[in-house]
């Protein structure tokens, strides 16, 4: 409960106690009950609403929370599309081909969220994540900043691997698993 509310409440019993005294006749005595049948009609009134309050935060909060998480399923799902398409070095779209920074700077770039096209440059943005902490949509690190991916769930993460291949996901543990660098979160 807020404090202006608790204080007007112990305002308004210390005023029931005073006029209850003071006057001891009939109108004092009427006024204090008056004082007091009010004074928990306020504290009635208080208690609901903040409890109101708290739920309303909380689930503006989870609001907000659902949000990001519909938000980076919708960039898992982006970049699932693009599955198939081939390594270019210097790529940078589906049509022509891409390479693991430009591959994860499209998806990114498609959800208004701007990155370099440089792996160890994308590496330097967002906050740090444990590897236990990863959720989709994370970037995902490897062979000493060289090569980034972006994480799908379950120990999986979507990339352009190199040459003579094409984007696919693979397992984190997989060959790439020796490899982890760390991971950053843009999201």
């Amino acid at each position: 409960m807020p404090d202006r509310i608790r204080f007007a409440l112990l305002f308004l019993v210390v005023l029931a106690c005073v006029l209850a005294r003071v006057g001891g006749a009939l109108g004092a005595t009427h006024a204090g009950k008056h004082v007091v049948r009010r004074s928990r009609h306020v504290t009635r009134h208080a208690t609901k609403h903040a409890g109101h309050a708290t739920k309303h935060v909380a689930t503006r909060h989870l609001s907000h929370a659902t949000l990001v998480a519909r938000e980076r399923a919708k960039i898992v799902s982006f970049a699932r599309r693009f599955v198939g398409v081939r390594y270019v070095y210097g790529g940078t779209s589906p049509r022509t081909g891409f390479d693991c920074s430009g591959f994860t700077r499209f998806v990114y770039a498609h959800f208004g969220i701007s990155l370099p096209h440089y792996s160890v440059a994308q590496f330097d943005l967002g906050r740090r994540v444990s590897r236990a902490g990863l959720r989709p949509g994370d970037l995902v690190f490897f062979s000493g900043l060289g090569h980034v991916g972006l994480y799908v769930g379950s120990g999986r993460f979507i990339h352009a691997p190199h040459t003579g291949t094409d984007v696919q996901i693979s397992s984190l543990a997989g060959s790439y698993g020796a490899g982890y660098d760390g991971a950053r979160r843009v999201l």
